[in-house]
């Protein structure tokens, strides 16, 4: 976490937000009840029990759903915090009240500083205006003067890669076209704060390592972050803290490993409510009572094991799985010091006939890696076919193993891992 001067008002200062929504079942009833409440009021006092009939009546003509609740944090200039929860859980609705998008129903939100909200991109382009006047536009909303988007028009325009579209009217674009205009202006604001919601996926994969790119020079200048997404490595790579919601509320708030850990504890209960299986919490994880990994050894007898390049690595894996349990694999993981996976393997797992209820997997691999701590992690899972959405974790053994390359590996190559290639003329 970047350091903070005292003196200095946080970037973003949530306090007690809530954000209620109010819905009707038809239009009629959406004039109906607020003058049923007004008169409900007016006789509180004269005719207690006529109000409370009124009362009674508004709930059964609206639904009220609480989409936030007592939602508190604050985040200081330069610092870069993740928002995950499960669909449904007010993490999209969190940014646009921050944003500006939306009034809270309670609480307050200040920020200090321009905000470039990477929410529904293109929301806001006038279809009958063309990209280049609609830059103009958007970037006189977004807080930047004439002669300020004048000069970061070529950058704009360049970034977003659209060709001579740029002078056509924005109804005749791809939703792809607008999609990256629309990032391409709020990324040349030069933000105090940036906050982006599920807005990384933008356009072809080349232009997503382009927009990638352009964030990390963002927040590499000192820009503050919110960022809500799916993709956890992408969390974890841009974070320092990480919030939880479930629920409209916060659950969790804290490092983004832990947060990321609870988060997943609690898909992997949800997903194993459906079988009548609940899993259990373990100092590494978690197991229920279908499988687990009850050890993991390096080199056969350490949790750690301090290594030179190219050295063999051997890891030992001991598991047990109920006879029950069909389309088993065991998936060891390599993982960087922050939790970013690089590399691991799937075995597959002979079902009952052929395993005994408690067998050790052994895998060896040569540790061609940089020199750094690696973390190891073991999931045992079933999976019937190569469907991900049917595959159901039993088990996550994820602190504890880990290993260190001890020497420099500058000369071999750069990065984490060497890149086999063919070089001509050879060295």
């Amino acid at each position: 976490m970047p350091a903070t001067d005292p003196s200095t008002p946080p970037a973003i200062h949530v306090e007690g937000l809530g954000k209620t929504f109010r819905t009707w079942a038809s239009p009629a009833q959406r004039l109906m009840v607020p003058l049923m409440i007004r008169v409900a009021r007016a006789l509180e006092r004269v005719a207690p029990a006529v109000s409370a009939r009124l009362r009674a009546g508004t709930r059964e003509r609206m639904h009220v759903h609480e989409a936030l609740h007592d939602v508190s944090f604050q985040l200081q200039p330069g610092e870069a915090l993740g928002v995950i929860g499960l669909n449904g859980s007010g993490k999209s609705t969190l940014l646009q009240i921050i944003a500006g998008v939306l009034p809270p129903t309670a609480g307050q939100v200040q920020t200090h500083g321009r905000v470039a909200a990477l929410l529904e991109l293109g929301s806001g382009f006038n279809p009958d205006l063309t990209g280049r006047e609609n830059i103009y536009i958007n970037a006189a909303i977004l807080g930047m003067d004439r002669a300020q988007t004048e000069a970061n028009l070529p950058r704009i325009i360049e970034f977003a890669d659209i060709g001579d579209y740029i002078d056509q009217p924005v109804k005749t674009y791809s939703s792809g076209m607008a999609l990256r205009l629309a990032f391409s202006v709020q990324v040349h604001i030069d933000p105090d704060i940036l906050i982006v919601d599920e807005a990384l996926a933008v356009g072809d994969a080349a232009f997503q390592a382009k927009a990638m790119t352009r964030i990390q020079e963002i927040l590499g200048r000192g820009t503050t972050l919110l960022f809500v997404g799916h993709d956890l490595n992408a969390l974890r790579a841009f974070c320092q803290r990480a919030i939880l919601l479930e629920q409209g509320r916060v659950v969790m708030l804290g490092e983004p490993g832990e947060v990321i850990e609870e988060y997943l504890f609690r898909v992997h209960a949800k997903a194993s409510a459906q079988h009548g299986a609940l899993p259990q919490r373990t100092a590494r994880g978690f197991e229920c009572e279908e499988g687990a990994v009850t050890a993991v050894l390096l080199q056969g007898a350490a949790e750690h094991a301090a290594l030179q390049y190219d050295q063999p690595l051997r890891i030992d894996v001991e598991l047990r799985l109920a006879a029950s349990v069909t389309d088993a694999a065991c998936i060891v993981d390599i993982l960087d010091e922050r939790g970013v996976p690089l590399s691991g393997r799937r075995i597959r797992i002979a079902d009952a006939a052929q395993r005994p209820p408690l067998q050790r997997l052994s895998l060896t691999f040569r540790a061609q890696l940089a020199h750094g701590i690696y973390r190891v992690r073991v999931r045992l899972v079933q999976a019937p076919g190569h469907n991900l959405l049917h595959t159901r974790v039993l088990c996550r053994y994820d602190e504890g193993s880990s290993f260190e390359v001890v020497d420099q590996s500058h000369e071999r190559f750069s990065g984490l891992f060497p890149l086999p290639c063919d070089v001509d003329p050879p060295a």
